[in-house]
């Protein structure tokens, strides 16, 4: 006779993956709510109640002035702060790991001021010296913000990822006459290239998304999140959830496609 396992047993075995589960349906739902408004067609102004099915905000994403032209804004600064950051950050994760030198420590205590200081702080701290230096801001501004605040992260994801790097692959390389840019290129940049796209694919989702240091040092410049706050007060358009659902789809397409083809990879070298 098979034995069944009481409700509590099961229970206690699956817990965790419940747990997992509950979490992660807790974290998609307000994604879940955006995708199924993005089909609304609200009466008035506020598009918070449901009212008809429509499809006329996908038809038309662009239809509320201004919306693209944030969106694409948006996407110019973080591809270009993302850039920055992660050129600054892999090469001092690298110094910080590699090279011994007096100001070592202290760097590595202010790479994490960023991360733990309030957002409130390093946007006025930011804005003051934008106008202590004269500087008018606007694009060029927001950028040396969002390089300044996600070279943090960067540094963090190579460091962690250079740090569990085994040297003795680098010094084969050297045994068999490679050169030190030849080491570089075909052996240790492949190896902590997983952390440097760790840290590329988290600056650039905090500079997309960054609202409270780009409002600070923005003047007149708008950008999506600003763009999403300042409709907030007058009536948010069904384009804002179109918008927000596309980018959801594309960052999941975006995680699938890499898990796929790491997946790929690690068969072959098994």
């Amino acid at each position: 006779m098979a034995f069944s396992p009481s409700p509590v047993n099961w229970l206690k075995r699956h817990l965790v993956v419940i747990a997992g589960l509950l979490t992660l349906a807790y974290l998609l739902l307000p994604n879940v709510v955006v995708t199924v408004f993005s089909f609304n067609k609200p009466n008035g102004r506020f598009n918070y109640e449901w009212q008809q099915f429509s499809t006329d905000a996908w038809k038309d994403p662009c239809g509320v002035a201004g919306l693209c032209g944030s969106l694409s804004l948006s996407l110019q600064i973080a591809l270009w702060a993302t850039l920055g950051a992660t050129a600054l950050g892999t090469a001092i994760a690298f110094a910080l790991v590699r090279y011994r030198f007096r100001a070592r420590g202290t760097i590595n205590s202010l790479i994490f001021l960023p991360m733990a200081m309030p957002e409130v702080v390093m946007a006025a701290s930011l804005l003051t010296l934008f106008l202590n230096m004269g500087a008018r801001l606007g694009f060029w501004t927001i950028l040396i913000a969002h390089i300044t605040f996600c070279l943090s992260f960067v540094v963090t994801a190579v460091k962690a990822r250079v740090m569990s790097m085994d040297p003795r692959l680098e010094q084969a390389a050297q045994d068999l006459y490679a050169g030190p840019f030849q080491t570089f290129v075909r052996v240790t940049l492949p190896i902590a290239a997983p952390g440097i796209a760790a840290g590329a694919l988290l600056a650039f989702a905090l500079s997309f998304d960054d609202f409270i240091i780009t409002n600070f040092n923005a003047g007149s410049t708008v950008t999506f999140p600003m763009f999403v706050w300042g409709s907030a007060q007058r009536g948010t358009p069904v384009q804002i959830n179109v918008i927000g659902t596309a980018m959801f789809v594309v960052a999941v397409l975006f995680v699938l496609v890499s898990m796929v083809i790491g997946n790929r990879r690690n068969r072959r070298t098994a």
